[in-house]
């Protein structure tokens, strides 16, 4: 099988379940958003030396692929005829309750944020950064999208926190590096 099939050269694109949408749909940009963080997510892990970190992150990127597979899924076609939904469970508080974990243990090596910082002091925080950033416009895609179409509410609060994971890993890489963080300056 040949990776082109020259049936997205007129700008459209299908769903999962074959609805036809053109290639700027917002249920395009959401789940195509997913996938510019997990693949920056790959450069992240591919320059942290830390395994314990390496195998979070391979977790939130298997994750993530799930999320992409539930945006990219139409509601008409999540329901099953008993009701219930295809995609039930792909993202879940399991996935909430690891981020949460992981944060509270990078957390006790640190100090208590008292100033805003700037995303800077090696390509490894830098890149944890520009993750954080990319799942920020993310999760505003998703919220955007359940205006039109309602996306559930675990997904929103999953990128939520995972944000959250990813601005408390640069500064803890900034701590493992002995680093110091630099502090915001508003002159």
């Amino acid at each position: 099988m040949k990776i082109y099939t020259k049936t997205g050269d007129k700008g459209q694109t299908s769903l999962y379940g074959g609805t036809k949408v053109p290639k700027n749909h917002i249920r395009i940009e959401a789940y195509g958003t997913v996938d510019e963080l997990n693949s920056f997510l790959g450069l992240l892990r591919s320059q942290i030396p830390l395994q314990n970190i390496i195998n979070q992150v391979n977790t939130i990127q298997n994750a993530l692929f799930n999320l992409g597979a539930e945006l990219a899924t139409p509601s008409e076609k999540m329901m099953l005829e008993n009701g219930k939904p295809r995609l039930q469970n792909l993202i879940s508080e399991v996935h909430i309750t690891h981020l949460e974990n992981w944060i509270d243990e990078m957390e006790t090596q640190l100090q208590p944020l008292q100033n805003f910082i700037l995303p800077a002091g090696s390509e490894e925080i830098a890149t944890a950064h520009i993750c954080r950033t990319i799942c920020r416009r993310c999760e505003r895609i998703v919220v955007a999208l359940n205006e039109f179409e309602e996306i559930r509410e675990i997904c929103i609060r999953f990128l939520n926190r995972l944000s959250d994971f990813l601005f408390v890993l640069a500064r803890y890489i900034a701590h493992i590096e002995g680093k110091t963080e630099i502090i915001w300056s508003n002159d």
